[in-house]
Order: structure tokens, then sequence, then C-alpha cells
């Protein structure tokens, strides 16, 4: 029979779509008071891999990735994405259901980063409450890989190198 052991705690990350710095910058603050201060930043970057996102959040969209100080059980990241979501719900484009940011949290571990999501696909594990998630990348050898379904702003050089600095901080934390 197998040993029951409760799983590590795992790094918090969000990955912010935004076209307003400000919007940006008034949402993560929220984020931060829930999930404990930023402790890592990637930067702003061009968000520029699809238009999936013009119709509803307009053009000259940012991509900004961060990880914060608390970590959190695993079975925590369907309430995590629920919170995201109502302060999604709070950076409304004024009369309409238009977001100004979209954001997608997730958990970092040593061997890989899931996110949460609200769409269903082939592969995506169903955990509650309207929401599913997705292994989107995974640590072998030295580094975090891609898979088939890895959006291609997570797959990007500089975005892997900066998961990858946040895991060996993650590491460290867990000593």
């Amino acid at each position: 029979m197998a040993v029951l052991r409760p799983p590590k705690k795992e790094k918090i990350i969000a990955g912010f779509i935004y076209s307003s710095p400000e919007d940006y910058a008034a949402s993560s603050a929220i984020l931060a008071e829930k999930f404990g201060a930023m402790d890592f930043d990637s930067g702003e970057q061009y968000f520029e891999h699809t238009d999936y996102y013009e119709a509803e959040m307009g053009k000259n969209l940012k991509r900004r990735f961060v990880s914060f100080s608390a970590l959190a059980d695993p079975s925590e990241l369907c309430a995590i994405k629920i919170f995201t979501n109502s302060v999604e719900e709070e950076f409304l484009f004024p009369g309409t259901p238009r977001r100004r940011v979209n954001i997608d949290p997730g958990l970092l571990s040593e061997p890989k980063l899931v996110l949460a999501s609200t769409k269903n696909f082939t592969h995506r594990i169903y955990i509650g409450s309207s929401i599913w998630a997705e292994v989107t990348l995974r640590y072998i050898g030295d580094s975090y890989t891609t898979l088939e379904w890895t959006y291609p702003d997570y797959a990007k050089k500089d975005t892997i190198a900066f998961f990858n600095m946040v895991r060996k901080e993650y590491r460290k934390s867990l000593k």
C-alpha cells in the first residue's frame, strides 16, 4: 500500500495581459494583498503572439509574469483562479463585460508549472467550480520545457528563463 504524503506548498504565479499600466498596477496590488508581495517580475513585454484578446481588450496589449511570496497548497488553485476572476471583474470597461486585465494564475513547483483556466480542453483536468488545470511547462534536466499545448508566450526563451529563476529561488525557500 502506498503511503499518503501531503504535497509541498507551491509558488503562486500570475500572467497578466493588459493595455494600461495603471490597470496592471492596481490589479496586481490587489493580488499582492491576497498572496503576499510580488517577489519576481518578468518586466513588461509586448503581447504579440495572437490577436485573440484584441476584440475584448483592445490593441497594443502588454504581457507580464510575476510570482508572489506566499506559497499555496496545490488544492488551492481553484480558489486562486476564482479570486483572480473576481479581480478581473473589477477591471471591466464601463457598462460592458469586456475585461481591461486578463489574469492567468498558476502554481510553480519543482517538476512543473500548472495554470488554471475556465475553459475545458483535451489536456485539462477539472478541479472544481468550473475550473480546469493544465500542466503548461515541465522541468526536465535543468530547465522547464514546453508541451504541445504550451502557449507561445510561455514557450519564449526569456519566459522560460524567468520561470527557471523563480524555481531556483522557490527551491531555496523549501530548505
